[in-house]
């Protein structure tokens, strides 16, 4: 007999639905079913005598979101996963900034519950999910090289999951990077997506080891028009509830796919390669879109990659030519080629290197940021 592990409130204001989750609950030896409510204030002043460790609380009622940092409060030992009747990412988005674990569907079953409390605790912490685009104005800048390197120390200093959407639809090798064979890819799950839950979603992703997985793009350069931008930003928006962390590797330079992204996301990263002073040009008309994105409290930081001489002096100098500060100057590294080319960057990466340091220092910043 399965070891009772959970002692469930749970709130359903539909009363034949809550009948029938609670009949599901019931059935499996892993939940304790303590009590029903039909509205979350009800829930919240009358579940102190049950001493619950998990809230199912139905977050279609007006208000219940709102309510969840009081039960985060006053029943610290509980978890909490909303249900919807259909999915809403504004309303997913919403119980993770609370400080919930995230949503399911309903009506769900015991596996449902079960599937969707792994792939949270695997996620990581209770906190919104930090999405970051790494865009380019030309090609050759590094920047699926920064992206995979980044999710790799993001996934190690943080302990918690890093997923990687490889979103240059023609040409995008992320996949080749980690030498993996995903089953799936980024044009399967645009095309699904309104069909799909997070733990449905979770199969379009790769694990690659230590914590961080990877969507592929298509598998043919003219499949990248199948791609529709909106369904694209539905499937980074729901990926935010299997991941703490999701990369977004941009197509080269501006267009509809990489626009939509850049924006959707909460965090944008700027990368040239910097061969002659046209990189530098190219960055500062870049970034006159992205200032457009300020106000709203979006994260945008502009890097270079190919620096043959990394000093505060040559650093200061970029700066006053792109009026701008730069976060990061990136040397060239043949070891760094060496691994991404072998497909062994997951097995091989050199952590003591100028390159990866820097990246490293930068991925702890990012965690440290609890904005």
């Amino acid at each position: 007999m399965t070891k009772v592990t959970y002692r469930v409130i749970l709130v359903e204001r539909d009363r034949d639905m809550l009948s029938r989750m609670a009949g599901m609950l019931k059935a499996n030896d892993a939940f304790d079913l303590a009590a029903t409510f039909h509205d979350a204030d009800t829930a919240y002043g009358q579940s102190s005598v049950f001493r619950p460790t998990l809230f199912l609380i139905d977050v279609d009622e007006p208000g219940a979101v709102d309510m969840v940092p009081r039960f985060i409060k006053s029943y610290p030992q509980a978890q909490i996963l909303g249900t919807m009747g259909q999915w809403k990412s504004t309303v997913a988005e919403a119980m993770l900034s609370a400080g919930a674990g995230g949503c399911i569907l309903k009506p769900f079953n015991s596996t449902d519950v079960l599937e969707a409390l792994k792939i949270y605790k695997r996620r990581g912490q209770a906190l919104p999910t930090r999405t970051l685009a790494l865009f380019s104005p030309k090609g050759h800048s590094g920047r699926t090289t920064l992206a995979t390197v980044l999710a790799i120390e993001l996934a190690q200093k943080s302990g918690e999951s890093v997923g990687i959407i490889d979103a240059d639809l023609q040409f995008g090798d992320v996949a080749m990077f980690f030498d993996a064979v995903p089953r799936h890819n980024v044009v399967e799950a645009t095309h699904d997506i309104n069909l799909l839950t997070p733990a449905a979603l979770e199969n379009y992703f790769h694990p690659v080891g230590k914590g961080v997985w990877i969507m592929s793009g298509p598998l043919q350069p003219e499949h990248a028009e199948l791609v529709e931008a909106n369904r694209l930003i539905e499937v980074v928006r729901m990926a935010g509830c299997l991941f703490r962390y999701v990369i977004l590797d941009l197509p080269v330079g501006f267009n509809p796919i990489s626009l939509a992204l850049a924006e959707c996301a909460d965090t944008d990263i700027l990368i040239s390669m910097l061969n002659s002073g046209q990189e530098v040009r190219h960055m500062k008309r870049s970034l006159k879109m992205f200032h457009m994105w300020d106000a709203y409290g979006k994260r945008v930081y502009t890097m270079f990659s190919g620096v043959k001489n990394c000093t505060d002096e040559h650093k200061r100098k970029l700066e006053g030519e792109l009026g701008r500060s730069v976060t990061l100057m990136l040397p060239e590294e043949r070891r760094i080629k060496d691994v991404t080319g072998s497909g062994r960057l997951m097995k091989d990466l050199p952590e003591n290197t100028p390159f990866v340091e820097a990246v490293a220092d930068f991925a702890f910043a990012l965690i440290s940021d609890r904005r």
